[in-house]
């Protein structure tokens, strides 16, 4: 970490296009870049909306072409939702942790703790149908996605930056929700401050730092929620050293979760 901190400027990127099945994401990017007449340097930082990402892979499902299962047929009864919808969860998740009306909680694959294993409808429109069948899906592996994204900006442009593809999360004992990491590479996820002295000299004992979720919630109030229309955030000025990271730097091991 360098001790003389540079500031932070995030930027969003104007004119992103409705992304498609198949586009190529880091044309995108570099042709907004462009518009916007940002260079990128090294150690910058490139954040991206889970949403863009996943319907560049072809994440998009129809609920008619669903058929439920008996327990999502169960968890429908009680939550109130889609059985469609519960039973596409169920298929992206490790086990149900809650469920209430109106809420399921789960484990996703990729290892964190969710709603609705991360599956939305909002800013989603499908090619066939009634859009309101159309949901999205997280990308089924966004830390080997946002590598993709990573690699192919280095190949082009030779210099070294991060990616970070962030969704929106609620979090427990706390409302509303906040952008979070769910994809990383490049740049650290966590770093460890232990043993680094504070302002009285005291050396840190337990200090983790999630610095990924940290920029993952600034970019967010850059992109905002609703029809900003902003899904790529560049950042300039992150304060830690860039280097090889994953997201499994941010999930807590079930054994040291005490919330379970």
């Amino acid at each position: 970490m360098d001790k003389k901190r540079p500031a932070l400027v995030l930027t969003p990127l104007f004119g992103i296009p409705d992304i498609n099945k198949g586009d190529d994401l880091v044309r995108v990017i570099l042709d907004s870049l462009k518009v916007e007449r940002i260079e990128l340097k090294n150690n910058d930082v490139i954040v991206i909306a889970q949403k863009i990402v996943s319907k560049s892979e072809g994440r998009l499902r129809n609920l008619k072409d669903v058929s439920p299962s008996r327990e999502a047929k169960r968890l429908g009864e009680i939550t109130g939702k889609d059985p469609r919808l519960i039973e596409l969860i169920l298929q992206e998740s490790n086990e149900v942790l809650r469920i209430r009306k109106g809420l399921i909680i789960v484990e996703h694959k990729l290892g964190f703790v969710c709603a609705n294993a991360g599956i939305d409808h909002s800013n989603v429109k499908g090619t066939y149908g009634d859009d309101e069948d159309w949901v999205l899906l997280l990308p089924q592996n966004p830390d080997q996605s946002a590598s993709a994204i990573r690699s192919g900006i280095t190949r082009l442009l030779g210099i070294e930056i991060g990616v970070l593809i962030i969704d929106s999360h609620g979090r427990a004992w706390r409302l509303g929700t906040v952008g979070v990491a769910i994809g990383v590479s490049g740049l650290p996820a966590l770093v460890d401050l232990r043993g680094v002295k504070d302002l009285y000299g005291f050396r840190l004992r337990a200090t983790d730092v999630g610095v990924a979720d940290e920029l993952a919630a600034a970019a967010s109030l850059m992109m905002g929620q609703a029809a900003e229309g902003t899904p790529v955030i560049h950042v300039r000025g992150f304060p830690y050293n860039l280097r090889k990271s994953q997201l499994n730097e941010l999930i807590r091991p079930k054994e040291l979760d005490l919330f379970r």
